[in-house]
């Protein structure tokens, strides 16, 4: 059974490696808030989805000084074309190994097509400025995720 957090758990740290190759580390931005969203595919229709919504709304988060995070198993290579091919201006980050994946609750078993699979379950959480998950979504849509998001939380 995959472990899921939930608000007032602390946000599990990490450092990832981002498209151009660099290194990202969640407590590095303490201060501010993240939201930090899971997604299985780089370049597939839901996931081009869920990432151009938030990269359409970044300006509007940064101005509320929110930072937003995707992560997925994806290469930081396949992350740049991903980020090139549809203009995105939010972070990328790699997990090939699914280790925050497995931190956060985000990777396990999930219906796919009726069938219980092993994946990716697409996941967001908010992360306050102190580092604690404020919010966590498990198995959200990625369409009308990020309004939908935004609305909850005021953004």
């Amino acid at each position: 059974m995959t472990t899921t957090l939930k608000p007032g758990d602390a946000a599990p740290d990490f450092t990832l490696t981002n498209d151009k190759g660099e290194d990202v580390t969640l407590s590095d931005l303490k201060g501010q808030r993240v939201i930090v969203y899971f997604y299985p595919a780089a370049m597939t229709p839901g996931c081009t989805t869920e990432a151009c919504d938030f990269s359409d709304s970044i300006d509007a988060l940064h101005a509320r000084g929110v930072e937003v995070l995707g992560i997925s198993p994806d290469q930081p290579e396949k992350l740049a074309t991903f980020r090139e091919r549809d203009g995105l201006t939010i972070t990328l980050l790699s997990d090939p190994d699914k280790h925050v994946h497995d931190a956060y609750g985000a990777y396990g078993e999930k219906k796919l097509y009726g069938k219980t699979v092993q994946g990716v379950i697409r996941s967001t959480f908010v992360v306050d400025e102190e580092g604690k998950v404020s919010d966590a979504r498990y198995n959200v849509k990625a369409t009308g995720h990020v309004a939908k998001l935004r609305k909850d939380l005021g953004l």
